[in-house]
This record gives structure tokens, sequence and C-alpha cells, in this order.
């Protein structure tokens, strides 16, 4: 069986690595389940009791099941939200949001030509109410629903402020937008940094072309949501020549996620990572950490490490549910900790120079 096949097996197409809610990317995306959905972990329990594969649901049952699930990342998402979803579309209002140590929210990223970029909304601007609530109140995954909504056209009330500076409100309306999930630009003389925002259809390989010929890359995965399992691997086939990606449990039987073969291995690489790294790209980055490939720098990652499995139900949409947790090429767990950096750095501004400045240093060694 060719290495590709047996990625695509390993990878199981039917499972995702996705998160659920982010603003900015493509808040996580799905891919279609090739087979019956597997038994879910017990915290899943109420929605296992039945196979919901074809089933007869309106919005408002499936909606209320996920609520009444106990898993904070069921979701259920409508035929064309899915859709989108996969083909690297979301709905929301073209911004991105992090949580400082201080507990202050920030936007991080804000969409070219999205509604937050035409209200003039900037990176840095603190974000201290959506809807009347305070941001900082809310967990972060909330603020981010809140801000995607469920129905393109539907309105959300920001209030925001700059350093110092009064508060503004501004009222946007959500719309579906085209995501662009990987940028590339060269920071320094013979570096080329690829910034990954998601793992939808086609980034592996825009990542390998991007790469290709490089004489130092930095990935960047700040603020990756996650996204498609297979696309997350694949972009580890890229540096990495086969082996373990990661691994997870289903009924008891441990499954592997393997690289192809072929990848580079000599390239120097650096991989940047923060609060906003999350999921597939937990996945990504753990596996470059752990097969000594990458050096990791940033700050704390999110700490999701679960796996969902979709359910397409009868009229196309699709039930998201928790089936378990994946584990790390070192058998580490991410869920709940998060990966930690090699090399810490401070804010986003030292964290790109410190990046340029190790990639250096694995440049010089190599």
């Amino acid at each position: 069986m060719p290495a590709a096949q047996r990625v695509r097996r390993g990878a199981t197409l039917s499972l995702v690595f996705g998160a659920v809610l982010m603003a900015g990317a493509a808040a996580g995306a799905w891919d279609e389940p090739d087979r019956a959905p597997l038994p879910p972990s017990s915290d899943t329990a109420q929605l296992a009791a039945q196979d919901l594969t074809g089933a007869d649901l309106s919005p408002q049952q499936a909606e209320r099941l996920v609520g009444e699930s106990g898993d904070r990342w069921a979701a259920y998402l409508g035929p064309e939200q899915y859709a989108d979803t996969t083909r690297g579309r979301y709905l929301g209002v073209g911004l991105s949001v992090d949580r400082a140590a201080d507990g202050s929210t920030s936007v991080t990223e804000v969409v070219a030509d999205g509604p937050a970029a035409a209200a003039l909304i900037a990176p840095g601007d603190r974000l201290l109410r959506i809807d009347g609530e305070a941001a900082d109140a809310l967990p972060v995954t909330e603020v981010v629903a809140r801000l995607r909504g469920r129905q393109a056209g539907t309105g959300v009330v920001l209030a925001l402020s700059r350093t110092d500076g009064p508060v503004r409100e501004v009222t946007l309306t959500r719309a579906v937008l085209a995501a662009r999930e990987v940028a590339v630009d060269h920071p320094a003389p013979e570096v080329t940094r690829i910034a990954v925002h998601a793992f939808t259809r086609g980034v592996a390989d825009q990542v390998r072309t991007a790469a290709r010929g490089a004489r130092g890359v930095v990935l960047d995965l700040r603020g990756n949501s996650g996204g498609l399992v297979d696309e997350a691997v694949a972009t580890a086939s890229v540096f990495l020549d086969g082996g373990s990606v990661a691994s997870y449990q289903v009924r008891g039987e441990r499954r592997e996620l393997v690289a192809a073969g072929g990848g580079d291995t000599a390239t120097p690489l650096v991989v940047l990572v923060d609060g906003g790294t999350m999921s597939a790209a937990e996945l990504l980055a753990g596996a470059l950490q752990d097969r000594c490939r990458a050096v990791l720098v940033g700050s704390r990652t999110f700490g999701k490490g679960t796996v969902q499995q979709p359910s397409r139900l009868a009229d196309g949409s699709v039930l998201e549910l928790t089936v378990g947790r994946y584990a790390t090429p070192a058998g580490r767990s991410p869920d709940g900790e998060g990966l930690l950096p090699d090399v810490p750095a401070g804010g986003p501004g030292d964290t790109a120079d410190l990046a340029v400045r190790v990639l250096a240093g694995l440049r010089a060694r190599a």
C-alpha cells in the first residue's frame, strides 16, 4: 500500500481534532464521515444512546442534544455551515481574539475586507463588552461563539478601547468570509515564515509549496484553531520522514496517526505557538517537538487534546461529539495542560524576533 494511503487510513478521516469555535480563522473544520460514528466517551453518554447517523432531527432537537450532552466541544452545524467550514469559509465578523495573562481580552488579528476591518477595529484593541456582557468575565470559547453567531446577517455589538483611549461601541454584521489559512512572508534573509491559521482542505499542499527550497522555516501556529486531522498529519509529513504523529484510543484500541515518508528532515525549523494554538495545531506542534524536528518558541498552548466524531443527520447537518483524547508520539496529552515551548517568549513581537534568532542558531549548527 502506498505511503499516502497508509497515512489517510491512519488519520481516520471521520475524526477531527478541530476547535469548534475560533473567531479569526476557519473556526474549526470537519471532514466527511466515511462510516458509522465510533462510540463516544462517557461525557457524551446521553448522545451515545443511539446511532445518530441519518437521524431525522430538527435543528432545535439537535441543538438541545448538544446543550444537554455535558460535552464542551460538542457542536451542531447546518448543511451550509458544514460545507463552508470544510472548504475554508466561516461565519463571523473577521477578527481573532486572545486572553492575556492579566485576564484582558484583546484583538489579535483583523481580516482585510471583513466587517471588523470596515469598522476600523485593529489588532491590539481591547474587547471590553460583547452584546453588553463583560468579555473578560466570559470564557474565551464563549466570546468566540458570540462573535461567530449562527446566521449571516445578524448583528453583534462590541465595546472596544485602545490604550488610554475612549470606549467606543460598534455594531458588526456577521458574514460568511473566505478564510486565508496560509500566509507566507520572509522576516529575514533566507527565512520563510509560513503562518497557518487552521487546517482546511488543501492547507498541507500550500505549506509544502511554501517550504520548498527554503533555507530555514518558521511555522507559525499562533492562533491556529485546529481543523481536519488528515491535513494536520499531511502538514507533519512535510517535515517528517514517516513515523508517528499522534495516537488515540477508541474502544480501548490504540490507533496511530502516521506521517508519509520522504519529508524534509534537514531544513532548520522553528514552530511558533501561543495560547490560541489549539487541537490539531497542538497535535502537529507536539509531534514536531517530540520527534526533535523543531524548536517550539512562544507560550503555553491552549490545551485541547480531544477527538471529535461527526455524525451526518438526515438533512445533511452534522453533530460533532467528543469520542476520546489523543497523545503525542512521546505519550503526552495536551488536554487541559497545553504544550510548553522549548524557548519561552514575551509578547507577539518578541516571539517573532526570537524565532528568527533561534532559527539562525539552528542554521549555524546545521
